[in-house]
């Protein structure tokens, strides 16, 4: 049983977890909140009279890939097939925002050495991990809340239920990287695992979802976003739902108690291998791949198999769209007038292109989390120029993005069965986009590297913009401001070099630009 003493300061640990947050956070919560609410307006204009909505019910039921993306439809209500359409993908951001906030107050403090600092006043043992959980816990009840005022007028009971299962899911998977907190010794690993985690969930959700139209699948039920789906906000709800999601957070809250409880501040369960006698790293380069390939490799993982399904989606886009007029001009807008199959396709890379430049923005702020850990310091006193460090990261950085567009391709054209010309260009024309963030982030962190991690902000705009944009039929004003918004429509559409020049010229300014302030500026204490 956890002691009062092991809680001690564990207010003023809260306070400055929410003082840390104060930016971050509420731009997670905010975005998802609009996602979700701007859906029924939308639905209702694609799925406005019975017909339509009889017509999505047969797509779903015969359509296998469809069910495996979004989920299974248990009420064609207004308020149903908003949960249906932004459920798992509300839950998906409510879980990567538990996960985030935790591992930050928890492993990266110790990390950086500033826990042991704490540590050393009337700080508890336990104290950082449960302000780490009560801050996860205050960002997904203020989702729940704005959630469920703002679906109330869809049913009370309906608007409520999406909300809890939302931030149940973040709760869960929050409570899941405060175990994986004490597991490992680095921050990145427990961010990893717990990413691991939640990409296992969502495989599970999606194979259930696919082998039964209802969503009563073994494999559905395996998963915490498939407790979300089985919840069914509007669809007479299953209360007892949230039992699972409870016992999930409290067993996982436990454990992690527990193992906190067992081992020495900064070390883990799992402690690091020793490193080998002799050194095998020659360069900058060869230390930034050592540190960001499981990044690499896992975002390659995912834009490969997120290409697959979407090329199997797209052989029957004429299907899924029918004679939904509303829909056609959707995708039409996001892919361009050139045929509904190939506006379809090159939707989806777009969409895979506003993905990647999450993973620019990650890679180029690993720059910023190795000099605020006093990790580059050492380095940088030694013969490696501050401009050699950068660049090895920033290679992984541009050419990881080209290697997971790829990746995409590849599983596009597996998924559909075309041939791979044009839907390699489709991918790659999204690159000059994708560099434009990374660029951007760069300069914010040579710069201001205190303001850094606002550039999580610049890219989740621009995700916004490009998902809710085109269903809002958002002026072109607004879409204009995304650097996406400028690209060539492929397949299908003509290929326009002036505005992807442009775009590379952009990237390559802001990137030298970046490059210049981070070689004059003092590194942060």
């Amino acid at each position: 049983m956890t002691s009062p003493v092991s809680l001690a300061g564990t207010g003023t640990l809260l306070r400055l977890a929410l003082r840390r947050d104060r930016v971050t956070t509420p731009v997670w919560i905010a975005v998802n909140a609009l996602m979700v609410l701007s859906m029924p307006n939308t639905l209702q204009s694609l799925y406005g009279t019975p017909t339509e909505r009889a017509d999505l019910v047969q797509q779903l039921r015969s359509n296998a890939a469809f069910r495996a993306l979004i989920g299974p439809l248990h009420d064609t209500s207004l308020g149903g097939l908003t949960a249906w359409r932004v459920g798992v993908y509300a839950g998906l951001l409510a879980a990567v925002t538990g996960l985030l906030v935790v591992v930050r107050h928890t492993r990266d403090e110790e990390e950086t050495g500033r826990a042991e600092l704490l540590a050393s006043g009337a700080v508890g043992r336990r104290a950082s991990l449960t302000a780490a959980l009560l801050a996860a816990g205050a960002a997904n009840a203020v989702l729940t809340l704005l959630i469920t005022a703002g679906l109330a007028k869809q049913g009370a009971a309906g608007a409520l239920s999406l909300g809890l299962g939302v931030g149940a899911v973040g709760m869960a998977f929050a409570t899941t990287a405060a175990v994986a907190a004490q597991l490992t010794e680095s921050a990145r690993l427990a961010r990893g695992l717990t990413a691991a985690v939640l990409g296992t969930a969502f495989v599970l959700r999606a194979a259930g979802d696919s082998a039964r139209p209802d969503g009563s699948s073994p494999w559905t039920w395996l998963s915490p976003l498939g407790w979300l789906e089985n919840l069914r906000p509007f669809a007479a709800e299953r209360w007892w739902v949230l039992l699972l999601f409870t016992a999930a957070v409290l067993g996982q809250a436990a454990v992690a108690y527990v193992l906190a409880g067992r081992r020495d501040l900064g070390m883990s369960l799992f402690p690091a291998r020793p490193g080998p006698a002799t050194g095998r790293l020659g360069s900058a380069a060869a230390l930034a791949w050592r540190l960001q390939r499981g990044g690499v490799l896992g975002w390659s993982l995912g834009f490969f198999l997120a290409g697959v399904i979407y090329g199997g989606l797209t052989q029957g886009a004429a299907d899924l769209v029918g004679g939904n007029r509303k829909a056609r001009e959707i995708f039409e807008r996001m892919g361009g007038r050139n045929g509904l199959t190939d506006a379809f396709l090159a939707s989806m890379v777009g969409m895979l292109g506003l993905v990647a430049a999450l993973y620019v923005v990650a890679s180029v702020l690993r720059l910023y989390g190795e000099e605020t850990s006093g990790h580059a310091e050492p380095l940088l006193a030694g013969p490696v120029g501050r401009l050699r460090w950068a660049a090895g990261h920033l290679t992984i950085t541009f050419g990881g993005s080209a290697l997971i567009m790829l990746l995409a391709a590849a599983g596009f054209t597996a998924g559909y069965g075309r041939e791979a010309g044009p839907i390699v260009g489709a991918c790659l024309v999204q690159l000059p986009a994708v560099w434009v963030i990374g660029g951007l982030t760069l300069l914010l962190y040579g710069l201001a590297p205190r303001f850094a991690p606002a550039a999580w902000g610049v890219a989740v705009a621009v995700l916004l913009i490009g998902w809710v944009g085109p269903a809002l039929n958002a002026p072109r004003l607004v879409l204009d401001l995304s650097p996406f918004g400028h690209l060539p429509k492929l397949p299908g559409g003509g290929m326009a070099w002036t505005p992807v020049l442009t775009l590379l010229a952009l990237a390559t300014v802001s990137t030298a630009c970046g490059l210049a302030a981070l070689r004059r500026r003092d590194l942060t204490a």
